[in-house]
């Protein structure tokens, strides 16, 4: 046994081929080169590693367990060495041409659009497309190369960056509680007048988990709701109800002292599970030059804490 030094990327890489084609011949005129050399390529290899690969007969190349253990690994090292290749490529280009990005609206309003100057100043030669829109996105079919959403873990079928998570807060105006009250416990909900986001789900239901507790839900009797969160926004602002809302769409309100958090030791929610801020793009291992370079840009933007809820 020779060792693992002996190993070399191009080896793996023609074992990759014979195992995928079971042909020597196959690969070798793909790599312009004898049956022979690729028989000798692989006995070298499995020399290096004291493991038979294949079986071999005059009418087929049959992988063993070791080769098909070997595989995995081969293919991980492979697509290693491509992202590598294609990042060392990208960096002596620019991002340029079309990308598309699709946000939710109030969310892409307040926190992407303004952002897309600075971006357009780094790279004068990309070209945006942008689509605000809360219905489901799915990447692998709609025009979209960036789509931002907000909600539970992504699906992994899809690849994603988090940017962070979305928190809540039940929020009134000074005026509001002055005329009402104040809310002490989410058992008083049922007294106070609420403001509800209705979208084409139906209403948003309110939960709310004290300490180490359990989420619970709290129906409430809405005096408004509306499928425009910033018509319920305003609302509450002239001291109509109750809003619950994320701290990206009421954060600043709240430090400036338009809006009052209420309950504010405690959790609070539209969802039990938690809801998290990300950018989603088809399922390649590695994203785009473009892609990247708008991930990029808004990770630099959002920062970390997420800068809404730098309080």
């Amino acid at each position: 046994m020779n060792g693992l030094g002996t190993i070399n990327l191009r080896a793996l890489l023609i074992f990759i081929q014979v195992y995928e084609t079971q042909n020597f011949s196959l690969v070798a005129r793909r790599e312009g080169i004898s049956a022979s050399q690729i028989s000798r390529v692989i006995q070298n290899l499995e020399d290096a590693l004291g493991q038979q690969l294949f079986y071999r007969n005059t009418r087929a190349i049959i992988p063993t367990e070791s080769g098909h253990l070997l595989i995995k690994h081969a293919r991980v090292i492979a697509a290693n060495l491509e992202d590598a290749r294609r990042e060392l490529s990208e960096r002596q280009q620019e991002p340029a041409g079309l990308i598309r990005i699709n946000a939710p609206v109030f969310f892409g309003q307040r926190h992407i659009a303004p952002a897309l100057a600075n971006l357009t100043q780094k790279y004068p030669h990309l070209e945006i497309d942008l689509t605000l829109t809360d219905d489901f996105i799915d990447p692998l079919k709609d025009a979209a190369d960036v789509i931002f959403r907000i909600g539970a873990l992504i699906d992994s079928s899809f690849r994603a960056r988090i940017f962070g998570k979305q928190h809540y807060h039940l929020a009134a105006s000074p005026s509001y509680i002055q005329k009402h009250g104040i809310l002490t416990s989410p058992e008083e909900l049922n007294t106070h007048k609420c403001l509800v986001y209705s979208g084409t789900s139906g209403p948003n239901r309110w939960f709310i988990k004290q300490a180490a507790g359990e989420w619970i839900h709290y129906p409430v009797s809405p005096l408004l709701r509306s499928n425009s969160a910033e018509s319920l926004l305003t609302a509450a602002l002239n001291g109509m109800g109750i809003v619950l809302f994320p701290d990206w769409l009421l954060g600043d309100k709240i430090q400036n002292g338009e809006l009052i958090d209420l309950l504010p030791n405690a959790d609070v929610s539209i969802k039990a599970e938690s809801q998290y801020i990300a950018a989603i793009y088809p399922g390649t291992r590695h994203p785009s030059l473009n892609t990247k370079a708008i991930i990029d840009h808004y990770i630099e933007v959002f920062g970390s804490p997420l800068y809404w809820q730098q309080m």
